[in-house]
């Protein structure tokens, strides 16, 4: 005759273990779910000013004086696009954001990047 198999038993202190690592593994979902949307093209319209500040940071070993032009250029789009957001917030638009296509339209139409 087989014998049942063993379940393990949970003691308090091994319970308290299990809810933190099902806690820990929820916050890196999140974390990864974030880092999407910071990539995504259609959601972050700086992602170019972004990459290029954060490269001079890595070339000039984190000297923050060096790059002040490339944090200038980040902050200065943020606010452009950000304004357009409110605009079409107020407008009624949806999406709120324009798609990564129509903002390189309107930058084309612009002649380049206003910022």
């Amino acid at each position: 005759m087989l014998a049942a198999p063993r379940v393990a038993r949970l003691t308090p202190g091994s319970r308290r273990h299990v809810v933190t690592l099902c806690r820990r593994v929820q916050v890196m979902i999140q974390m990864d779910q974030n880092a999407r949307k910071v990539r995504n093209q259609d959601i972050n319209p700086c992602i170019e000013e972004s990459d290029d500040s954060q490269k001079c940071l890595n070339a000039y070993n984190y000297d923050k004086s060096m790059c002040s032009t490339y944090f200038q250029r980040y902050k200065n789009c943020r606010k452009y696009w950000h304004d357009i957001m409110v605009q079409r917030r107020r407008d009624g638009v949806k999406p709120d954001m324009p798609t990564a296509a129509e903002r390189l339209e309107m930058l084309t139409s612009l002649g380049g990047k206003p910022y």
